[in-house]
């Protein structure tokens, strides 16, 4: 298993060596994560027959997991539904503290029916494992279930039909911090035309329960753009700070 400096090394981040020897990338790192609780057994196969890859439901809140699972892989709200190989429910501990949000399937994530696959998945688990967090232990979704034909950007009506789907894994999950990737899920989750880079550096707050929620690029943009990681990292260190924080606070 790779170290986490190889992780950091992905970010692009410089790493300087302590006196004694150690590599450091930024004291935050030094901080341990608490463990996350075990994921519940998986749900029937009958009922994840169209994800080729189902996460475990919430023991707390199995029967709706379960019935929402099933909503979404019935689901044909929007046109999306017709050219559709599996639906993308979300993947990951439905128990997790930290859910990670992007914006729809990409042709990989629509064959394996899991989000964040390829490259650029790759490098949101690098994101991850150099805050201390494996993606076991958080849950990964998008704003669309489904697939836009060519890769296009989601159309107001299908976030529409769709963003209600989210909205129940976050009241069902109940993580303690959000964290949008990409322009179209932050624009999308906090219903603003703001640019991205002006969202940045700052707290918002999603929904009902106003869920604490932190922006940073998506790991596909980073891999065009790698001059703009330094600019990821630094949102993964203030998003792991106010996770800190409010795990003090409460």
């Amino acid at each position: 298993m790779q170290n986490r400096g190889s992780y950091l090394d992905a970010l692009g981040v410089e790493q300087w060596v302590s006196r004694g020897g150690a590599a450091v990338a930024d004291p935050l790192l030094a901080t341990p994560v608490a463990p996350q609780a075990p994921a519940a057994p998986a749900p029937p196969a009958a009922v994840r027959a169209s994800q080729a890859t189902p996460v475990t439901p919430a023991a707390s809140g199995e029967p709706a997991w379960l019935t929402l699972q099933a909503q979404v892989a019935a689901c044909q709200r929007c046109a999306l539904h017709a050219g559709r190989l599996n639906t993308v429910f979300g993947v990951g501990n439905p128990g997790a503290q930290w859910m990670v949000i992007g914006e729809a399937p990409g042709a990989e994530e629509d064959k394996q029916g899991e989000p964040f696959v390829g490259r650029a998945g790759q490098l949101l688990n690098a994101m991850l494992l150099a805050i201390g967090l494996p993606r076991e232990q958080v849950f990964i979704a998008n704003i669309l279930k489904c697939r836009p034909p060519g890769n296009r950007d989601p159309l107001p009506q299908e976030v529409a039909e769709c963003l209600p789907y989210l909205e129940r894994q976050i009241a069902l999950i109940k993580p303690r911090i959000l964290l949008a990737v990409g322009r179209i899920a932050a624009q999308n989750l906090l219903a603003t035309d703001t640019p991205i880079g002006k969202l940045r550096g700052q707290l918002h707050r999603f929904g009902a329960a106003q869920t604490p929620l932190v922006v940073t690029y998506h790991p596909a943009y980073l891999l065009r753009s790698p001059g703009e990681k330094r600019k990821a990292w630094d949102d993964l260190k203030f998003a792991r700070r106010v996770h800190r924080e409010l795990g003090q606070a409460g």
